[in-house]
């Protein structure tokens, strides 16, 4: 049975699968990356580069095994991300995406992201929401969403203007955080 925590499901993977995710993790920006503190950019043209950047994106999530990816963890400040609101359904692309409809109701959850390793938080969240933005090719997108799809949106748009889970979660849990991602050490003999 496998659960996801955040944006990171949680499952054990055969072994060319984890070779794949060792290898698409290589590619993703870890904390403390700049580029995961800067502000995305508007896309301005949709075309055939803009079509390649989102199919990388794709394939990096699918072989990390994650539930969403912000361009900004590839190092590419652009304002798109990949996510997938339903596990059995392709990807969904979202070009300048913006919340519009933020619900009152909020949750606090725990949240791990890929480009911060073994991190795994509270973070609060909108219970659900309403993102608008453009598709690959320029048409406009309006996605309702709540629970968990509503979260992982949340945290990429996050994502998108250089603000990370480690920003939203409780100074406790934060501290927790920085000590598992904090360099170790290396004793030599």
């Amino acid at each position: 049975m496998s659960g996801e925590t955040g944006q990171v499901r949680d499952e054990k993977l055969d072994a060319e699968a984890e070779a794949r995710r060792r290898v698409a993790l290589a590619q993703i920006r870890q904390y403390p990356d700049p580029a995961l503190r800067m502000r995305a950019n508007e896309v301005e043209a949709f075309d055939e580069a803009l079509t390649k950047l989102v199919e990388r994106l794709e394939h990096l999530l699918h072989d990390a095994n994650g539930l969403g990816l912000a361009s900004t963890q590839i190092g590419v400040l652009q304002r798109i991300f990949v996510f997938q609101p339903d596990p059995e359904q392709a990807a969904v692309a979202l070009v300048n995406p913006r919340l519009v409809e933020p619900s009152e109701e909020r949750l606090a959850d725990d949240e791990g992201c890929l480009s911060l390793q073994g991190v795994v938080i509270p973070v609060e969240r909108h219970e659900r929401v309403t993102v608008e933005a453009k598709s690959v090719t320029g048409e406009d997108v309006r996605l309702e969403l709540e629970g968990l799809p509503a979260r992982v949106a949340q945290h990429e748009l996050d994502h998108l203007d250089g603000i990370l889970i480690l920003d939203r979660t409780t100074a406790e849990a934060r501290r927790e955080a920085l000590a598992i991602l904090r360099p170790q050490p290396v004793l030599i003999r």
